[in-house]
């Protein structure tokens, strides 16, 4: 084994065995912080915390009965506690939603309200249109809680995250929602209980200055969605970039880095609205973005994806890849947290994997889906990226505006 690959197939362990599940909210979340702070700061750089307010949050039981028999739910996380007893509504669109009576039943929402990946939080990134209607209009309507129906057969996965959203919520799998939907016009009792207390949450970046003012920036997203370890997403790409922060600062490269660990991407990318709220004005000196998302797979390839590169650029990495027969390259893709940098002009390389799917998110997301070396050449690409572009202008990396 490498050093590179062992020094990030240590911390990915100490990410995904010894503290584990670390969403937003939790206090494991807030220990992986920690974790980071310490390595960025052992290995020289100036570290800062972006700091946003987020309760503390913890889910004590979630009991979910009709016509006295119990069925599987989890609190969706934030929620408020509650102890609700109503006949349920059942909405599976938008227009449904619009005009439901709501006010004091129990609202089960399912069909194209909790298609996709759920609810990002409002003060996040990504909050499109019809999240923020369906919030919108739940707040109008007034009802006593709610039940968001996962569509996958035996899911707990949870559909919201918004610490800004007051109803009771919690969340079934697609076959509790099947039987919940054939007695809507029984009563539906909803108990849950939670512990809330008001909190900080935060990224945390690494600088180191070089001798040009221009950056490259390295980031990777810290926390998980709830009972999901995060080996795969995304033990590996903090684990891949700590391993970066341990290496690349030793050789006092020309351009400044810039190590960011991202916090709430799974809350619809909190932590990346926060990053672009206090530095948006100084992403003229990044000279390429690079985010670390899922790499790794024991039973999967390395990927790399390209945005707003010049040709020039796009040509290099390309030649650089060569040398990487095990790496695919890959059309872009939008959903993680270089999308923001994407969006302001700035050239931007996702690495992710192309493998396994279903082991993400859930509570078998652990290391042994990864492989050292896979992990190892992830690093290394991304170090050789990063020494390839140190004698580069600005003008030569960016794609001219149409």
């Amino acid at each position: 084994m490498s050093q590179i690959e062992a020094i990030a197939f240590k911390h990915l362990e100490h990410l995904s065995a010894r503290i584990g599940s670390r969403p937003l909210g939790s206090r494991r979340n807030q220990a992986a912080v920690e974790y980071i702070q310490n390595v960025f700061k052992a290995n020289g750089l100036e570290t800062a915390l972006q700091e946003f307010p987020c309760p503390v949050w913890e889910d004590l039981g979630t009991r979910l009965e009709l016509d006295g028999k119990l069925y599987a739910a989890a609190a969706n996380v934030f929620s408020p506690p509650c102890d609700v007893a109503a006949r349920a509504a059942a909405v599976g669109t938008l227009a449904e939603l619009q005009v439901a009576e709501l006010t004091g039943r129990i609202g089960i929402l399912y069909g194209d309200l909790t298609a996709g990946g759920g609810y990002s939080a409002q003060g996040a990134f990504y909050f499109p249109e019809r999240d923020q209607a369906v919030f919108r209009l739940l707040a109008e309507k007034k009802p006593a809680a709610i039940i968001t129906v996962n569509p996958q057969f035996g899911s707990l996965q949870r559909l919201i995250g918004d610490c800004e959203f007051s109803i009771p919520s919690a969340t079934v799998p697609a076959e509790v929602g099947l039987a919940l939907l054939r007695q809507t016009d029984q009563t539906l009792r909803v108990q849950i209980e939670s512990y809330r207390a008001p909190s900080r949450f935060a990224n945390i970046v690494g600088r180191q200055a070089g001798a040009r003012r221009e950056r490259i920036v390295l980031c990777a997203h810290l926390d998980t969605m709830t009972d999901a370890p995060g080996a795969i997403d995304n033990g590996s790409g903090v684990a891949a970039m700590l391993a970066l922060a341990e290496t690349l600062p030793q050789k006092k490269l020309p351009l400044g880095l810039e190590f960011i660990a991202l916090n709430g991407h799974e809350n619809g990318g909190i932590g990346i609205a926060e990053y672009l709220r206090r530095r948006e004005n100084e992403l003229a000196q990044v000279i390429v973005a690079i985010n670390i998302d899922g790499v790794g797979q024991v039973l999967g390839a390395n990927s790399v994806a390209m945005f707003a590169a010049s040709p020039s650029f796009q040509d290099q990495i390309a030649a650089t890849l060569k040398k990487y027969p095990g790496v695919a390259r890959v059309d872009p893709w939008y959903e993680s947290d270089h999308t923001a940098f994407v969006s302001r002009g700035v050239p931007s390389i996702a690495f992710s994997s192309i493998g396994v799917t279903n082991v993400m998110h859930s509570p078998i997301d652990t290391a042994e889906w990864i492989s050292a070396a896979k992990l190892g050449e992830a690093a290394s690409l991304v170090a050789e990226i990063v020494a390839s572009l140190q004698d580069k202008p600005m003008d030569w990396c960016r794609a001219k505006a149409a």
